[in-house]
This record gives structure tokens, C-alpha cells and sequence, in this order.
């Protein structure tokens, strides 16, 4: 109808894909698209795509970010499977594959070496790094990209030297199991940061459907490749490296993208030398633009959370300094060139944000200090009580400014470790 008749008794909507009115007209109700003449058709193309492939209620159901990630990791994805295609064929011709000298026996023997090495790998990443992939969700996605590029790369050139085939393609399994296990947990964090409505499962399938159309889009280009780089190493190396630096570049990219609410170590020490610096509080936003993406050697002490009280102190008289200036439920000290911070069991999500940003105060002062190497730990506690005072003066103007901008101070993604203390209240 070109003219809307009758009275409006109501309107529902689906998400933002859709509107609807409900009119009555002569004891009638009538339901009508709410839009433009001539939407209907394109609107339900979008509809289907979008139901098959997007989150229910995109896209206010996931973060801001959600679109410009998953176009990256979509590119990222392809090129990664097309490069996969050329290190599966060294592999197979690498095991025997077409060669009439080979023998089942050794082919076997070989992929089943390759298979355990790969089990062992993964068990052991994930005991020694598992705690860490939640808090540098972004530096370890990238790191399993650039990992699983070297495994091709090796899988790649394994054929070039029969000799050590073999270790060659169980140390690439090795590192292929580490890429299944940081890539898989930093997908799952990353999912927990776009998950708006509790709607992980629904998000993690949907990327599931995206990344299986990548890969059958990947399966037919690798079709018409693989006739190409058969017997032709010069071309399947081109095109490796090409796949690879769109692989890499993808993926950085993706990362950058990431824009995450929560503090870690990395973003709460940028918003608050910036704070400390100039008084002004970073919004999420800019805080990620500055987070570094890559691995990188420490230019100030290394701070530990969660720490054993042995850690902090040496004897009870360290512990009555400890406590001096100190009515908080944790307690710093500096040992063995790291700021070392226990937490008490009563501490609350805000005193954990407050410990860490004084760790990260001291943690600067000492670094920047010409003295720091040779100063006596007599001199580290009266370091350590400036650092209270400073958060009395500083931390509460500092914590409601970040709420202001943005940040989300219910919950962080600081690297605690597990250990709590209970200590005595210093005597007076």
C-alpha cells in the first residue's frame, strides 16, 4: 500500500535488521514493514546472510570491533589456508607420496612421530604459558600466526633435505601444536571481549561458519594451484611467501582492531603514565592503538602479582616496613630485581587495579633511577612508602576518571597469580 491507512497500535523491531507496525483499520490489524517501498527483497538477502553467518542481534549484541576483526581474520584465514595447502604437498611428497621406493612402514612411522612430538609440545605450552594467554590475549594471537607461518615454512623445505626430514617436520609439529593452543585460547578470550549479551557459544559458531566458508573458498582456489606448483619449488616458494605476508599483515591488523575495555599490565600502565603525566585519563581506544602487539624486552622492573610472602620479605622487621604507611589488603616490596606485590584474600577488584598501578609507579621510579642497581633494600622501603602516599593522593580522582572514558573496573585482566596472605597488623 503506498498510503498508510489506519490507526498505529504498535511497532517491534528485530535487532536493528528490521521494523514492523501494526495498524488498525475497521476492527482489522494489519502488520506493514516500517521502510521504504522496494526494501523488502534486499533487506531479507542481508536478513539470511547475516542469520547464517553473523551473531542473533548483530550488531548490538557483540563489541565495536567485532566487524573490522573478523574482515581481518577472514583475510587472514584464506591466506593461511592456501599457504597450508603448499606445506601439506612437501609433506606428503616429503613421507613418500608418489614415490614408488617408499615404503608404507616409514610414511606411517614417520607421521605418528610427528603426531606425539605435537601432543608432548601442546601439553607443555599449555602448562607453562596457559595463565598468560587471557591477560596478552593479543601478543599471543599473534604470536601462534607467525608460529604456524614458521612450521609451513619448515614443513615447506623439509623435501630439500631427506636426510633430516624427519626432525625437520616433528620440530614444525611441535610448533603447530603451540599454535593450536595459544591460537585457540586467544580466540576464546577474544570472544569473551565481543560477547556482549553472554552470547559466547552463539559468536564462537558463527565464526566457526565464517571460517569453514574461508576455508571451502581457500579449497577451490587451492584446486587450480596445485597443478601449477606440482615439480615447480621456485613458484610454490613465491607464492608462500606471498600467502605469508598477507597472512601476517592480516593478522596484525586484526589485533589492532581488538579494542578491549579491561585493564591488563600492558594498557593500565599506559593510561596511567599519561595520567601521571598530563592528568589526562586515555579511553579504551586510544589506550589499544598504544598497546604493543609484539613481544618485547622489558625497559622497566618486572612487576609479579600474587606473590608468596617470602617474595616480599626477609625477616619481621621487613614485614613491620612493609606495613608501615600501609593499611590496604596487600603489601609490595622489591626482591631479586622484580616489584613483587601479595594480595590479601579480603581484596576487592579496585585494590587490585590500586596494587598494580603502584607497582607500576614504583616499578618506573626504580627503572628510571641511575642508583637502582646498588641501592640498599633499606632504601627500596622508602621507595615503597612513597608509592602509598602517592596512591592516596592520586588513585581515586584517577579510578573515576577511567570509569568516565570507558573502562570497565568490575573485572580485569591482570596476571595474578594464586597465592593469598594473611599477616598481623603491625603493632604500634
Amino acid at each position: 500500500m503506498d498510503k498508510e491507512t489506519g490507526v498505529v497500535v504498535a511497532t517491534e523491531r528485530y535487532g536493528s535488521a528490521e521494523s514492523w507496525k501494526y495498524f488498525a483499520n475497521d476492527g482489522v490489524m494489519e502488520r506493514r514493514r516500517d521502510g521504504k517501498k522496494g526494501e523488502k527483497r534486499g533487506n531479507s538477502v542481508v536478513g539470511i546472510f547475516k542469520s547464517v553467518f553473523l551473531p542473533q542481534g548483530y550488531p548490538e549484541s557483540v563489541s565495536a570491533d567485532y566487524l573490522q576483526y573478523q574482515l581481518w581474520d577472514t583475510v587472514q584465514a584464506f591466506s593461511s589456508s592456501l599457504s597450508g595447502t603448499l606445506a601439506t604437498q612437501a609433506s606428503l611428497k616429503g613421507v613418500g607420496v608418489g614415490n614408488q621406493e617408499a615404503t608404507v612402514a616409514a610414511a606411517t612411522v614417520t607421521w605418528l612421530l610427528r603426531d606425539g612430538t605435537g601432543m608432548l609440545g601442546r601439553i607443555l605450552f599449555a602448562w607453562q604459558k596457559g595463565n598468560k594467554l587471557d591477560s596478552e590475549a593479543k601478543k599471543w594471537r599473534l604470536f601462534a600466526d607467525v608460529l604456524n607461518d614458521i612450521a609451513m615454512f619448515m614443513e615447506i623445505l623439509a623435501p630439500f633435505f631427506p636426510a633430516f626430514f624427519t626432525l625437520i617436520v616433528c620440530t614444525a609439529g611441535i610448533f603447530k601444536s603451540i599454535v593450536g593452543v595459544a591460537g585457540g585460547a586467544t580466540r576464546a578470550a577474544l570472544t569473551v571481549h565481543q560477547a556482549r549479551r553472554d552470547n559466547m557459544a552463539d559468536i564462537s559458531a558463527k565464526d566457526g561458519s565464517q571460517e569453514t566458508l574461508v576455508n571451502l573458498a581457500g579449497l577451490l582456489v587451492s584446486l587450480i594451484l596445485i597443478p601449477l606448483v606440482t615439480d615447480n619449488p621456485v613458484l610454490t616458494l613465491s607464492l608462500f611467501f606471498l600467502f605469508t605476508v598477507l597472512h601476517l599483515f592480516a593478522n596484525y591488523k586484526a589485533v589492532r582492531s581488538v579494542v578491549m575495555e579491561t585493564f591488563n599490565e600492558a594498557r593500565l600502565s599506559i593510561v596511567l603514565q599519561q595520567y601521571l603525566k598530563d592528568k589526562q585519563i586515555l579511553s579504551p581506544l586510544e589506550a589499544n592503538q598504544r598497546e604493543p602487539v609484539f613481544f618485547e624486552l622489558k625497559k622497566t622492573m618486572p612487576v609479579r602479582l600474587g606473590v608468596r610472602l617470602q617474595d616480599v620479605l626477609q625477616n619481621p622487621e621487613e614485614l613491620n616496613l612493609a606495613l608501615k604507611e600501609n593499611s590496604m589488603p596487600y603489601m609490595l616490596g622489591v626482591k631479586n630485581g622484580c616489584v613483587c606485590v601479595c594480595l590479601g584474600p579480603g581484596a576487592s577488584v579496585h585494590d587490585e587495579i590500586r596494587a598494580m598501578c603502584q607497582a607500576v609507579w614504583l616499578s618506573s621510579k626504580l627503572s628510571s633511577s641511575p642508583e637502582t642497581p646498588t641501592q640498599t633494600r633499606l632504601g627500596h622501603w622508602e621507595l615503597v612508602h612513597k608509592s602509598y602516599k602517592q596512591m592516596d593522593t592520586i588513585f581515586g580522582p584517577f579510578l573515576k576518571g577511567v570509569e568516565a572514558a570507558g573502562w570497565d573496573t568490575k573485572r580485569t585482566l591482570l596476571d595474578w597469580d594464586e597465592w593469598r596472605v594473611e599477616w598481623k597488623t603491625k603493632s604500634n
